[in-house]
């Protein structure tokens, strides 16, 4: 099982809820500043700690040697905590999938394999190991999930251009993504990302209120 810390709304018995998932070396302890900027009283938040321990901090998969198979591993895991929380009382349709770098990865592996809609996914700095495969793995409502998917125009260690190719080939493909760039490195770029990510995630929770 994955280690978790349950962050909670302020706004109480709300059912919204975000995974987050952090990126290579770090640990659930760097988005703890998530809840109060992204200024969403009735988010609920799941701070998830990858299961491979790197250098103080942790990992979802090996980058430097074969990735697929701790790639594969950590989505089963992930999967399993979605089904967990949809026993607890989450919707599908209510739950948000977060990533950044490796994190990002994962969001986009567990959530287009996923076999219910979710609230949407969002993606920042992070890349497909096997677009492919992924595609060949994607669940039947692969297609209907909300994406969004940022990256930074100068990232020293994704390439842009290949992030951005692997995004357009899913939209050709009839993928629904929301596709930013920002003038950043391998980073968050401030309010102006945040906004974007916030304007995304509040849409569900709006149509829900009409």
């Amino acid at each position: 099982m994955l280690e978790t810390r349950l962050i909670p709304a302020k706004e109480e018995k709300s059912k919204w809820l975000m995974f987050v998932m952090h990126g290579l070396g770090d640990s659930m302890n760097g988005y703890s500043w998530m809840p109060s900027e992204m200024q969403l009283p009735w988010m609920n938040y799941l701070l998830i700690n990858a299961p491979d321990e790197y250098y103080g901090g942790y990992s979802w998969f090996d980058l430097y040697g074969e990735p697929a198979p701790g790639i594969d591993r950590s989505r089963k895991l992930l999967t399993q905590l979605l089904d967990q929380k949809c026993n607890e009382g989450f919707s599908p349709e209510n739950i948000y999938l977060f990533g950044f770098s490796q994190g990002c990865l994962m969001t986009l592996e567990t959530g287009l394999c996923y076999p219910q809609k979710l609230a949407g996914l969002i993606g920042i700095s992070g890349f497909i190991h096997d677009l492919e495969g992924l595609i060949n793995r994607a669940a039947s409502t692969a297609r209907q999930q909300r994406l969004l998917v940022t990256h930074g125009t100068y990232d020293p260690l994704l390439p842009f251009s290949t992030v951005k190719n692997q995004i357009q080939k899913l939209k050709e493909l009839g993928y629904d993504i929301q596709w930013h760039e920002f003038q950043k490195e391998h980073t968050i770029a401030g309010e102006e990302e945040l906004r974007v990510i916030r304007e995304f995630t509040q849409k569900p929770y709006l149509e829900s209120q009409k």
